[in-house]
């Protein structure tokens, strides 16, 4: 509808906006990987404001961060429920193994066959997508869209999160111990400890106290670790910028990592449909298996970055690989779980 003078009325306006809003959540372009893409803009243009020493500089700032992030996991952490999901061990298993085991290996592989000396960063970041637990928030809404076992994929990704606390550490000594990158394990337990599991462990003490408060207001708490996590980008992306690091990489570098992490979704992805339809999982689990275990998760690199890597000017590289996964995953998952429920609800109305 149109007012008197031709102009376009508020209703259709909104209308509109609502259109391109579903457009793009379908093709999986949500609002926090565009404000993702802002943040590594404007470290581009503004270096000077992420790279700045002091009591308060964002770079401390997103350190605080960091561990109310993990307090706030733990506190959000209900270990009854989570004993309670633990029947279904065959599912849980396989996207586990999928996740902690699978990805790596398969990236080990690809590695030592086509590593360069000059490409190591972005290889030291591929494997950091590999080593990384599943995503909670998106494989929860692709399980639920597809039509999946919505409990389990919540107990999934849940229980990802906590062990991956432990595992991605082993795994990135493991993997930078067999490199000529340097990565000196005692400190980083250290700040593991500090920054990670003292605050989740905190969090798990409060959680029969507090715990109803922070899922009454998880709405709030969700856009507090985006922030932090924007913080983390911007800053990370900004030392980067100011010493000139991403200056040996090419355009058909970032196409090549590109095409990389698509097919390591496709391969994962492949791996974990041939997997459980040989268990013979139902419909319900087997969509759970391939979301939660395709997944990876782009908060938990965000954060455990900070802790895992001192040098803060090789981040922004290292974080390169998990934000282009992180877009990858969102569009083809989106696809994916949208082509299920459409097939699910042809089939209930046949």
């Amino acid at each position: 509808m149109r007012t008197s003078d031709g102009e376009p009325t508020q209703t259709t306006t909104a209308s509109r906006i609502s259109q391109i809003r579903s457009l793009a959540q379908r093709a999986g372009l949500d609002g926090f990987l565009l404000a993702v893409a802002g943040m590594i803009l404007l470290a581009y243009l503004w270096p000077a404001g992420g790279i700045q020493e002091g009591p308060l500089s964002l770079s401390r700032i997103a350190n605080y961060g960091v561990t109310l992030i993990f307090f706030f996991y733990g506190l959000r952490l209900n270990l009854d429920k989570l004993r309670a999901g633990l029947s279904n061990w065959r599912l849980h298993l396989l996207v586990h193994v999928t996740t902690f085991l699978v990805f790596p290996l398969l990236v080990l592989a690809v590695w030592k066959v086509f590593a360069t000396e000059n490409q190591s960063l972005l290889w030291l970041g591929a494997f950091y997508v590999a080593a990384l637990p599943s995503t909670v928030s998106s494989s929860v809404v692709m399980v639920s869209i597809a039509g999946g076992n919505l409990p389990a994929a919540i107990f999934n990704a849940s229980i990802s999160s906590l062990i991956g606390v432990f595992i991605t550490p082993l795994w990135m000594g493991l993997f930078m111990s067999t490199s000529s990158l340097e990565f000196d394990l005692w400190p980083v337990i250290g700040k593991l400890t500090l920054q990670v599991l003292l605050p989740v462990v905190l969090g798990l003490l409060l959680n029969k106290r507090f715990g109803g408060f922070a899922e009454r207001n998880r709405k709030y708490i969700r856009y507090f670790d985006q922030s932090v996590i924007l913080l983390i980008v911007y800053t990370s992306f900004c030392e980067s910028f100011a010493r000139d690091m991403f200056a040996g990489y090419s355009v058909w570098d970032l196409i090549a990592l590109s095409v990389l992490m698509l097919a390591l979704f496709f391969l994962v992805y492949g791996i974990t449909h041939l997997a459980s339809t040989l268990q013979g999982f139902n419909r319900e689990d087997r969509i759970t298996a391939l979301f939660c275990g395709s997944k990876k998760s782009l908060v938990q690199g965000s954060v455990m970055a900070k802790v895992l890597f001192p040098d803060a000017t090789v981040v922004g590289i290292v974080l390169l690989p998990i934000m282009v996964y992180h877009a990858l995953q969102l569009i083809a998952a989106s696809v994916i779980a949208q082509s299920m429920a459409r097939r699910s609800g042809r089939l209930a109305n046949e």
